[in-house]
């Protein structure tokens, strides 16, 4: 199928030469754009499975899976003179510094750019068919990007996602300028700069918070657990996402019914004949063990936020609230949930006190912080300001 609106060829980045190539090019340049589609829906150990990148005049595609060693785009990503366009930066950095401890510094995201301009609709799709009539094929956002070969069209969306972000940047620079915009809009790219690395943690007490067991007895809950701890297990071994191994409902269907033969497995809602033939047998251990298991008993809670730290906090939030609704902005545009929460924590009565808080640049400092203050000292009159642990 021929696309509608064709690209220039990309350039294919598939050997170290040809990386080492493009890191060198890449090196000269004052602006690229970076795009990344990973597999999270298709495996347990989510991986990078494509990185695109473009420039304002050329567009690469880099398999990793064929080019394991990125370490020659460490520099790039590290100057701080070439700028980084990105669209929805944040979860593209934690994987490349999941992947490859990449660091980041001189960002530009056109997606949190919209957002501080108040744009009610910030998606790529929607940005490219509105500035430049370019309809976005959204087939391919689920698809599974660690297949190969890449279909041609799965190419073209790949490729669709950098090629038009320079000039998209440009655009919305404009805006942020034409707003008095600018310094606050870097100060959240920075932020973005500094997100960790993404991780995967299992929680082993996670199936309590699996909605349809709400109801189940304690022994109940104890076959729950060994179902839930036997899908994981099963999971990293085929290097599945667990839901794609055996969803909650079927887990909860498996508790309810506790099928001790395979005929009566069969029975249960939603178990297919495939997951019979592979995990029958240890499905049907798993139940036992749980039958004769010691019983769980539900995890304490997060301890309590005192009343006065929570007072604190609520009043934040409705300033937030308040703020954004003023500006025609959605909340965390204006700080971030984390912000109210150390402001709650830690009251502090100056401005002074502010600088070092999560989420409060120069920017927000000048424009937010003496309205920050007044408010915390209102609320700290005859109270107790020391900070909460929490």
């Amino acid at each position: 199928m021929t696309p509608a609106h064709p690209l220039p060829t990309p350039t294919i980045v598939t050997s170290p030469a040809a990386l080492l190539a493009l890191a060198r090019r890449l090196e000269s340049e004052p602006l690229i754009a970076v795009d990344t589609e990973s597999n999270s829906l298709f495996a347990y150990r989510e991986q990078v499975c494509l990185i695109q990148i473009s420039t304002r005049d050329q567009d690469w595609l880099l398999d990793p899976l064929e080019v394991s060693n990125l370490e020659a785009l460490a520099s790039v990503f590290a100057d701080p003179h070439i700028e980084k366009v990105f669209h929805a930066a944040e979860y593209d950095i934690m994987c490349l510094k999941r992947d490859y401890g990449f660091t980041f510094c001189n960002l530009f995201d056109t997606m949190f750019a919209a957002r501080v301009l108040g744009l009610k609709s910030f998606g790529l799709g929607i940005l490219l068919d509105q500035y430049f009539g370019i309809p976005v094929d959204k087939r391919y956002q689920r698809a599974d990007w660690s297949l190969r070969p890449i279909p041609p069209d799965q190419m073209h969306y790949a490729q669709q996602d950098t090629h038009y972000l320079p000039a998209l940047r440009d655009i919305i620079l404009d805006l942020l300028r034409d707003a008095d915009r600018l310094d606050e809009a870097r100060e959240g790219f920075d932020l973005m700069a500094e997100v960790p690395a993404a991780t995967r943690q299992f929680d082993p007490d996670g199936y309590w918070r699996i909605h349809a067991a709400r109801d189940f007895t304690r022994r109940q809950m104890a076959i729950l657990r060994e179902l839930y701890l036997l899908r994981e297990q099963l999971a990293e071994q085929r290097n599945r996402p667990p839901f794609k191994v055996i969803t909650d409902e079927v887990l909860v269907a498996v508790v309810r019914t506790e099928p001790i033969t395979a005929k009566e497995l069969g029975a249960v809602p939603g178990m297919s004949y495939g997951q019979i033939e592979r995990y029958g047998a240890k499905i049907l251990q798993a139940v036992l063990l749980g039958q004769q298991s010691e019983m769980p008993n539900k995890p304490d809670r997060a301890p309590r936020v005192d009343p006065v730290t929570m007072a604190r906090f609520d009043a934040l939030h409705e300033w937030r609230k308040a703020r954004a609704a003023e500006r025609g902005v959605e909340s965390d545009v204006i700080v971030p949930k984390e912000c109210l929460w150390a402001l709650a924590r830690s009251a502090p009565t100056r401005v002074e006190d502010l600088s070092g808080i999560y989420g409060l640049g120069p920017w927000k400092l000048q424009h937010y912080g003496e309205a920050l203050i007044q408010l915390l000292t209102t609320l700290n009159v005859g109270t107790d300001t020391t900070p909460v642990d929490q």
